[in-house]
């Protein structure tokens, strides 16, 4: 992973975070609308179509609250991963992609949940809201980290950490904040000594990995909102960063079994288990993977192009499994 570009990881710090979230099995301040559970349903199991189509109607039927806009910018995410993603040292992963005029409408519904969500905080304070103004700004912040804006991904990190310390000194149960608490302090902590001093200059705050990790783990045990995202980038940097394989594997795992549909969970284990050595159990999520129905042609032949690299770096031939 040494041979990724500095700045790309260095100032991406957390924007992948706060993405999509998990299915509410405890009880929290947070008030989630009835359909929430429906909306990430479609989302973690790649019906990035249905997931959209829901987040827009939750919209219209409540234009103030932040939520539906945010779960939009998510199955939106997904499918902007799905299409940016590359197989370099032994892993999918969105890395690098070019500033399209699609993204528009991404950044716009971003926009519009902070303004919302900073609204009613100008109304009366909550950590729900101070939550949902953080995820907003990582929401921004992980597009403009993809497309090369360190700038742009850095302000929008750090604003959107201030938010989520925010909601914790309101909530201290507040787990969700967590995640991204966790994923900032991790990130920032894995940069290299040129990102360190460009850290630096822009007033970046600090980070431990260490803590980042705990952050993590406690956002999977507690976290009402993201306990599954959690789970995924976890081992996702586990494997990217720390090559802790057996440990990201088990991390991942209740994931993927949980949502066998998403071809992008099926391409992760199988990275995992290609580290660990076991090629037959990689080969077979690969096929999965490659197996799956995709609404979006361009993410479906995404999704084959990375099958096709992952198994020939296996060195075995894929076969029965051309789909």
């Amino acid at each position: 992973m040494n041979a990724s570009p500095v700045v790309r990881r260095g100032c991406l710090a957390w924007l992948l975070l706060l993405a999509p979230l998990a299915i509410p099995v405890r009880a929290s301040k947070i008030t989630l609308p009835p359909e929430t559970p429906a909306i990430l349903d479609k989302i973690y199991s790649f019906d990035l179509d249905g997931a959209v189509e829901a987040a827009k109607r939750m919209e219209q039927e409540r234009p103030n609250h932040p939520l539906g806009y945010l779960l939009e910018t998510e199955a939106l995410w997904w499918r902007i991963w799905c299409t940016s993603a590359d197989f370099k040292y032994g892993m999918s992963d969105a890395r690098r992609r070019p500033k399209l005029e699609a993204d528009r409408h991404y950044f716009e519904l971003a926009a519009r949940a902070l303004s919302l969500a900073e609204a009613q905080i100008k109304q009366r304070e909550c950590a729900e809201m101070q939550f949902y103004a953080g995820m907003a700004e990582a929401s921004s912040a992980r597009l403009y980290g993809l497309r090369g804006e360190n700038r742009n991904a850095a302000r929008s990190g750090v604003r959107g950490r201030e938010h989520l310390l925010r909601a914790k000194a309101l909530d201290p149960d507040l787990a969700d904040a967590d995640l991204g608490l966790g994923l900032y302090n991790y990130y920032v902590d894995t940069l290299s000594a040129i990102a360190r001093i460009l850290r630096f200059f822009m007033g970046i705050p600090g980070g431990s990995k260490q803590d980042g990790v705990r952050l993590l783990e406690q956002a999977i045990a507690q976290g009402v909102l993201t306990t599954n995202i959690a789970r995924f980038y976890l081992a996702l940097n586990l494997h990217r960063y720390d090559q802790q394989y057996e440990k990201a594997l088990t991390v991942l795992g209740p994931l993927v079994d949980k949502y066998p549909a998403n071809p992008l969970f099926q391409l992760a284990r199988g990275d995992l288990y290609a580290k660990l050595g076991r090629k037959q159990q990689a080969l077979a999520c690969y096929r999965a993977a490659s197996a799956l129905p995709v609404q979006n042609v361009e993410c479906q032949t995404h999704v084959q192009e990375l099958v096709r690299a992952s198994i020939a770096a296996l060195g075995m031939k894929n076969e029965g499994g051309d789909h």
